[in-house]
């Protein structure tokens, strides 16, 4: 059977790279994107078990960056069967006590990168898939959405709209390329425990995030990545269209 090529967008590090094992774990040859840190992206490539894989570099937020992106991912691997679309910032901005500059600044950033990158992806990832010899039939898409787009992030509204307007794209995408055989889900995780959120994870805080859950535990990047390697099997494609909660029960809508 031919190996499904994926191409994980910011797996550099923590849920990206937990992905990227793990798609690589089920048989998937694949591409390792960062947007800089290529070192770190080069360490997760090279403890990829399997072969084939190869190292993708790009900031999704930037006008023309996904076209290259998704260029060079089908240069290294061939093609590209499943897009996660991974890559996001962060970035907390209280309305009553930031800056104007800071406010507008924050926010193109993460629309930039949170929405507008993914969508350009998956534009260029559909307009490859339309002209390969062997069509898109069997092709996914996998967004990485938030559960801050469902309760609200109060210190951080840039990162909870976007990541409700990525929900939106999926559900929309889903119905648009459904006839072309091409499956669209997201997942919705709530707060995990990487390398970026551990300094958030300090003294009564660590107790406070730990609670959330009725497990009584944090999540770790695993617990993502391993719904996302579902979603991107060909046994979840009647869940087109789904945003799967991957939080715990911390957050019920």
């Amino acid at each position: 059977m031919t190996r499904r090529c994926a191409l994980v967008t910011g797996a550099s590090r923590g849920i990206g790279a937990a992905i990227a094992t793990e798609l690589a774990a089920a048989g998937h040859r694949v591409a390792v994107h960062c947007r800089a840190d290529s070192a770190a992206a080069k360490d997760v490539l090279d403890a990829l078990p399997g072969t084939g894989h190869v190292l993708v570099t790009g900031d999704v937020g930037a006008p023309g960056a996904a076209r290259e992106i998704i260029d060079a991912a089908v240069a290294g691997l061939g093609t590209v069967d499943v897009l996660v679309n991974n890559a996001g910032v962060y970035a907390e901005q209280p309305v009553a006590t930031t800056s104007y500059d800071a406010w507008q600044a924050d926010w193109r950033r993460l629309v930039d990168v949170n929405l507008l990158g993914p969508a350009d992806l998956i534009w260029c990832l559909v307009d490859h898939l339309r002209h390969r010899l062997q069509g898109p039939q069997g092709a996914c898409v996998v967004n990485v959405g938030s559960r801050g787009a469902y309760r609200g992030e109060p210190d951080a509204p840039a990162y909870g709209a976007t990541k409700a307007g990525l929900h939106a794209l999926t559900q929309s995408l889903a119905q648009s390329l459904g006839p072309l055989g091409i499956a669209v889900t997201a997942v919705a995780p709530g707060f995990v425990r990487t390398d970026l959120t551990e300094p958030m994870l300090v003294g009564a805080a660590e107790e406070e995030v730990r609670s959330q859950s009725p497990l009584g535990r944090i999540a770790v990047p695993s617990d993502v990545a391993a719904a996302v390697a579902w979603l991107s099997s060909a046994r979840a494609e009647w869940c087109s269209g789904a945003v799967l909660d991957v939080n715990g029960a911390s957050y019920l809508h």
